[in-house]
């Protein structure tokens, strides 16, 4: 069982994450400072550290250094968020801003104690060996799912067997299958790539079959069909789940005989090439509703390849967006952009449904749209407020059976009503709303949502700014 301290000194906060942690086995302890954590506990002792940024005391990013090897997760909110920035580049593993949503910081803990040495020293030793993201061109990634990735494309590349690449739309499938072409002993050969979804149903198999002269009306030529034109080579049909039935079964002898006969012609002919599919969907759920030849499935099925979505992939997240910076202003001739500490929240909040083709597409844009060095959230077409509402919204949508009892989840609402409840008669609004990481206008909106009106009796003696009485 992993151990985790929790170093914060806010004791509501200390308490759900503890019962949230344990909840999910993980043996938990705690400490309200820097000082309290050296004191009674061996820092090197734990799998992960858990700490606050700001502590009474010394901050939280002093335990980076004192932890030794062990990461360290740094908690803040936005009023703090270029701090928590910082705190990476001193060493701190990731950081996660407060209100945050409980399965958030699970998948958080869960990613790096997998990816951490400390957690697993056979990961270390065999990444020594796996292959880099250098060697694979155009793909970007140290994640633990993209370095297997990289693995298996070794392994693959050089072997004639079909590839099935699966993966949601804009995780670059294409990508990999031109690193698996151009690592393959058929790499000096054409690489021949068809989105069998870009095709009409009456044109795709004249296109990867081709046609003798007379074989229809309008047909005046004989034509290659792109099956053919990669002979030698490899094929890489993507979108392969959209492909019609009549083209499938032929596809199906392609695969069986390795030969392809042209529309309109008594003569089949050999071919030697090597097949790689995609697809963004589950074929074997469409091969069990019919939909897809269940036999085709079983023959393209022989090595497979998963693509992790981008919001999976932890820090590769922001590696990916400022290297794609950089390559959006240099070929667009500006110059040159860091992304703001907002817009870095932003970018590793976001779900990003488009994937890696989205974030592309977003920092190209905020490139050409930006004036000044620095690109903001705005830039880049992200609202915060808007993805926070659109996590609790899709918790909150789940499967019934999944969910918890309310009052032991660590969500933005139980996080804000707790901590308002049990603060809002020692602390002025606008502390309260320091602390939570919002606006003074946001705290109001959220009091009036949540039904915790501010006690009037308080707000000339708590809410002082400069020796003067502040209303809300």
């Amino acid at each position: 069982m992993q151990k985790i301290l929790i170093v914060e000194d806010e004791s509501v906060i200390r308490t759900a994450l503890r019962r949230l942690l344990e909840r999910n086995d993980y043996q938990v302890e705690e400490a309200g400072s820097v000082q309290e954590a050296e004191a009674h506990y061996t820092l090197t002792d734990f799998d992960l550290i858990i700490s606050d940024l700001r502590l009474p005391g010394a901050p939280g990013t002093d335990l980076i250094k004192k932890a030794g090897d062990v990461p360290v997760l740094i908690m803040t909110s936005y009023a703090s968020l270029r701090s928590a920035v910082d705190s990476m580049r001193m060493g701190a593993v990731d950081y996660i801003a407060k209100p945050f949503d409980h399965a958030d910081l699970i998948r958080a803990v869960q990613r790096i104690i997998v990816d951490h040495p400390i957690a697993n020293t056979k990961r270390e030793q065999s990444a020594e060996k796996t292959i880099s993201a250098d060697n694979i061109t155009g793909i970007i990634g140290n994640c633990p799912a993209m370095l297997s990735l990289f693995s298996h494309i070794e392994k693959m590349a050089p072997t004639n067997s079909t590839v099935l690449v699966l993966g949601e739309t804009g995780t670059g499938k294409e990508l990999v299958a031109k690193s698996i072409h151009n690592h393959s002993r058929r790499s000096d050969k054409t690489l021949i790539s068809v989105n069998c979804a870009a095709i009409p149903d009456t044109l795709i198999e004249s296109e990867l079959f081709g046609y003798e002269k007379g074989a229809f009306t309008g047909a005046n030529a004989s034509r290659m069909g792109l099956i053919e034109a990669a002979d030698g080579g490899t094929l890489f049909l993507d979108e392969i789940g959209e492909l019609p039935m009549e083209a499938q079964a032929r596809l199906l002898r392609f695969i069986q005989e390795g030969e392809i006969r042209r529309i309109g012609s008594v003569h089949s002919r050999k071919v030697n090439v090597r097949l790689i599919c995609a697809t963004h969907r589950d074929l074997q759920t469409l091969s069990s509703e019919g939909q897809f030849r269940q036999d085709l499935f079983y023959r393209i099925n022989v090595l497979r390849l998963s693509l992790p979505p981008l919001r999976e992939r932890g820090k590769d997240i922001l590696h990916l967006a400022e290297w794609l910076l950089v390559e959006h202003t240099q070929q667009l001739g500006k110059q040159t952009k860091h992304l703001s500490p907002l817009a870095i929240q932003a970018i590793t909040t976001y779900q990003w449904p488009g994937n890696v083709r989205e974030l592309q597409h977003a920092i190209e844009r905020a490139v050409i749209l930006s004036d000044a060095d620095e690109i903001n959230n705005e830039a880049l077409g992200i609202d915060l407020e808007l993805v926070y509402e659109n996590r609790i919204r899709n918790r909150d949508s789940g499967p019934a059976g999944s969910r918890r009892d309310p009052s032991e989840d660590l969500s933005l609402e139980d996080y804000f009503q707790r901590f308002v409840l049990e603060h809002q008669d020692t602390m002025s609004e606008t502390k309260l709303a320091q602390k939570l990481g919002v606006s003074r206008k946001c705290l109001w909106e959220r009091r009036q949502r949540f039904g915790i009106p501010r006690r009037k009796n308080n707000t000339s003696s708590q809410d002082k700014s400069g020796g003067r009485s502040v209303t809300a």
